[in-house]
């Protein structure tokens, strides 16, 4: 299959390395960008740095959202990889103004289909559509919100299938 990668996907791929590897390295995320920058291996999109340091310097605001909607899921529970896709992803919800909310549960269900367990693009896409909802209620600020409903899924857990995937742009759905 394939699938259309832009340059803000790519982007978000190199954000979700330098926070995994970060985690593995059991290092900061800005001590491991500053060695992917000292190995040569830095991202090349500046959107990636600004993911890396937005989620650093919200993480205890992402976290707690995550808890609260990731029923029955501790983060520390979660895959890794699942971890750090929602991260980023809900840092775009809460602080960038240019990405809708569609883009940002898309973009983050793209990366866990193709990175992480089969039962991760439901979870994640329920978390998250439950996170922008309740962003998109106190006027907190997912900034992208469009007049859709985000879903109907309130912090599912892996497997639960009830919860729409939100396709990408000119993807075929799956």
């Amino acid at each position: 299959m394939a699938t259309r990668t832009t340059a803000r996907s790519k982007a978000r791929k190199r954000a979700l390395d330098v926070l995994f590897a970060a985690e593995l390295r059991s290092e900061t995320p800005l001590e491991t960008l500053g060695h992917f920058v000292t190995d040569g291996n830095a991202p090349t999109n500046p959107y990636s740095e600004t993911l890396v340091r937005g989620v650093v310097e919200m993480q205890a605001r992402i976290d707690e959202l995550l808890t609260r909607h990731s029923r029955g899921w501790s983060l520390a529970r979660m895959p890794a990889v699942d971890r750090n896709v929602l991260r980023l992803a809900v840092y775009e919800l809460i602080a960038v103004d240019d990405v809708p909310d569609a883009v940002a549960l898309s973009e983050a269900v793209a990366l866990v289909r193709d990175l992480s367990t089969d039962e991760s693009p439901p979870f994640v896409n329920g978390v998250l559509a439950s996170v922008a909802e309740e962003l998109a209620a106190v006027g907190g600020t997912s900034a992208g919100t469009t007049d859709d409903e985000p879903g109907d899924a309130p912090g599912d857990a892996p497997g639960d299938t009830d919860s729409p995937v939100v396709p990408e742009a000119g993807a075929p759905n799956d």
